[in-house]
């Protein structure tokens, strides 16, 4: 499925205005998407307004250093699970000044896979102030470019649902 950069962006903006009639602000924790969410949503004129920051820890260290991910969930779960995208939207959300954040960790290939966890397996949380986590473990099909495109587009397709 290809996903294009003109509809992430409008599907960026729809969460913009979501997020703007709460009067709320959205961070991002990215990992196999390298930012690509906080890009689609500072693409979007006026997204100051309602974008607040983004974090991109690719490593294990940095999901640890800046979102609080704990070492055990790392080691008990890996990098790519619920478990520790749960951690990173929440550390997301402890970590900044917004009241709703999401957070992408997978294998987006062409190397990677596991037999438990093949290329394009995808995970995801989204949290909101006082609302708690919502997460979800997906397999998306294509070349890696495809899967991160996926994986942009659910995140902000999720967090948009939880809006409204």
């Amino acid at each position: 499925m290809d996903v294009t950069q003109a509809e992430l962006e409008a599907l960026a903006a729809e969460l913009g205005v979501a997020l703007l009639q709460r009067g709320w602000k959205l961070a991002t924790a990215e990992s196999c998407t390298g930012g690509w969410a906080a890009q689609v949503a500072t693409a979007v004129a006026g997204s100051s307004q309602w974008f607040e920051r983004g974090f991109i820890t690719y490593s294990n260290e940095a999901k640890m250093e800046m979102l609080g991910v704990r070492a055990e969930t790392l080691e008990a779960f890996g990098a790519v699970s619920e478990e520790t995208a749960a951690e990173m939207a929440l550390g997301a959300l402890t970590h900044s000044r917004a009241q709703a954040a999401f957070a992408i960790t997978g294998i987006a290939g062409p190397s990677g896979g596991t037999p438990d966890k093949p290329v394009g397996t995808v995970c995801f949380a989204w949290a909101r102030a006082g609302a708690g986590v919502v997460t979800a473990r997906r397999q998306f099909p294509g070349a890696r470019q495809q899967i991160r495109a996926q994986s942009v587009e659910l995140a902000l397709r999720k967090m948009l649902a939880l809006m409204t």
